[in-house]
């Protein structure tokens, strides 16, 4: 990846000091965020999300850093005037309407005041808060805060916009608005990184995501990337004529070990058969991604007078790598947030 909106080697914080209890929270973060794509960050409470964003947006400082956003290197404050942020728990004063606040942080941002109302209206249109621009914070609902929240991220035309938790608290209808503006974004060329515990919403809208486990990237890639050594596909089999479990294992008997139900197809991939009784259906599985390997077993099974009532993909969501990650593989119970040294 040669156009990189973030670019970050070994970054490390730990808190505390030589003579108090200190707390390893981010362990050597290397990661990778291309210019114009959607990218999830996740992990359980306390893996070092949200300390990773205010390092990128210079709220705490790094104990090693070595890294670029945007170009330039991690803390260049005058490049925070190309980024966007919403914070998890951000507050805007109640007295203040929508409106008022969009410019507001326009006016902190640098943007002029002509061309602050003029964005101002143009984001609250797109938020779908223009009806309530003008009504004041203290009446909002948090779908709304979160809507004026989102608003006052682009006000500056930022390159890169960092949401943390955005739906957080946001109702089904909310949610899918905010996943059209980040689809929006991305088609206007804006780089945007989601920090979400909801991941069924990332797994819709995310290009590439990285999972954070005690303070270090577990995995990053897109899904299809992180998941391409345990997608398989799924071959569903009837027979309305014949016993299916003997029609099943004629047919795919040059790939059968003898006396088995795993074989190896010619192309190297193992083969599994499920046979649940002579009328039941039978299901085959293949460990492949590509749709050609499962031709030659389609083309046996209609020969033998089979009929192939469905053919899947299938491979592991978002949510399955996400458990894998944070699970210890020795007790299968969560791994703890952090760790914590010396005294």
């Amino acid at each position: 990846m040669t156009d990189l909106a973030i670019d970050l080697r070994g970054i490390d914080k730990v808190y505390g000091s030589l003579f108090s209890r200190r707390v390893h929270a981010l362990r050597g973060i290397d990661m990778r965020v291309g210019r114009g794509e959607i990218f999830g960050l996740l992990g359980p409470n306390g893996a070092g999300k949200s300390t990773l964003v205010k390092i990128l947006m210079t709220v705490i400082k790094p104990t090693r850093a070595t890294g670029t956003v945007l170009g330039r290197g991690v803390g260049h404050k005058p490049t925070l005037g190309r980024v966007g942020y919403l914070p998890e728990h951000h507050r805007f004063p109640d007295y203040l309407t929508g409106r008022q606040v969009v410019e507001f942080y326009g006016a902190m941002g640098g943007v002029d005041r002509r061309d602050r109302k003029k964005r101002g209206a143009e984001l609250l249109d797109f938020v779908g808060m223009s009806k309530w621009a003008d009504t004041r914070v203290r009446g909002y609902s948090k779908g709304m805060r979160q809507r004026v929240g989102i608003a006052q991220t682009l006000v500056n035309n930022p390159d890169l916009v960092i949401w943390d938790e955005p739906t957080d608290g946001v109702d089904p209808v909310g949610r899918r608005d905010i996943r059209e503006m980040t689809v929006e974004l991305k088609r206007r060329g804006t780089t945007v990184m989601l920090n979400s515990h909801l991941l069924s919403e990332l797994e819709m809208v995310c290009d590439r995501v990285a999972i954070l486990v005690q303070g270090r990237v577990s995995s990053q890639g897109s899904v299809a990337e992180l998941t391409i050594d345990r997608q398989r596909y799924e071959i569903e089999v009837v027979s309305e004529d014949s016993n299916v479990d003997t029609a099943v294992r004629n047919a795919l008997a040059r790939w059968l070990t003898p006396g088995s139900l795993t074989g190896t197809l010619a192309t190297g991939e193992s083969l599994h058969v499920q046979l649940d009784g002579a009328h039941a259906p039978a299901l085959l599985k293949v460990n492949s991604a590509e749709a050609g390997v499962v031709q030659p077993l389609i083309d046996a099974l209609r020969s033998a007078r089979l009929t192939v009532r469905a053919v899947k993909p299938i491979r592991p969501s978002l949510e399955d790598l996400f458990m894998e990650a944070v699970t210890d593989p020795n007790t299968g119970r969560a791994l703890a947030p952090g760790a914590k040294e010396g005294i």
